[in-house]
């Protein structure tokens, strides 16, 4: 029990940090599609008392409910990628959050600026195998509609990870517990907004 405590007291202390050096940025959930951006979001912004926004959710939204899907059928990529990185822009401009992204959102130049100056980002970093698990029983990832799935998967990410590799900090998605990787989120975050040192996590068992 003491051990609880002490560690429940740690866990405080470092949120209050986090918080305070956060100020008004947000912190950005980056990585591909089935990473966890957003399941490990809502927890990791319940943990820090702040708001989660999907930009997923809101691009739907502003399209009057119409799916993702929905919107590359009948607009195509190019016209989703340029809304996508209006509603970005416009989202970060809301304070201290935590927004997960959609898969390809920081490819864009733009976008990836636009998080440098106005958030922390964190890159959840799956392999092939573990988003292919993940998103095959779905039926909403426009990109993955391919006779081989799991070859454009893996175009995406060889492709993708350059410019992931540019977020602030890097966790590994892998199957474990959601709240161990919030727990990393937690202690990388306050290792680079705290202590001025990034922090890589390595995959652990």
């Amino acid at each position: 029990m003491p051990e609880n405590l002490a560690r429940q007291g740690v866990i405080q202390n470092q949120t209050a940090d986090i918080l305070a050096a956060l100020g008004t940025r947000a912190i950005v959930l980056v990585g591909m599609m089935g990473s966890g951006k957003s399941t490990v979001g809502r927890r990791l912004a319940a943990r820090l008392r702040l708001p989660f926004v999907d930009a997923d959710q809101e691009i739907e939204t502003r399209h009057g409910g119409m799916t993702i899907t929905e919107i590359f059928a009948t607009h195509g990529e190019p016209y989703f990628r340029e809304g996508e990185a209006k509603v970005i822009s416009a989202l970060l401009d809301g304070g201290a959050q935590v927004l997960a992204t959609g898969g390809g959102a920081f490819v864009r130049d733009d976008t990836r600026e636009r998080i440098r100056s106005k958030a922390v980002s964190i890159w959840l970093k799956a392999d092939g195998a573990t988003v292919l698990r993940r998103v095959k029983r779905r039926s909403d990832r426009p990109l993955l509609q391919t006779e081989d799935p799991a070859a454009t998967i893996e175009r995406l990410i060889a492709a993708r990870e350059p410019f992931y590799s540019l977020a602030d900090l890097t966790i590994v998605s892998r199957d474990v517990p959601h709240e161990r990787i919030v727990d990393e989120c937690i202690e990388a975050l306050h290792g680079f907004l705290c202590a001025a040192a990034p922090v890589a996590f390595a995959n652990k068992t």
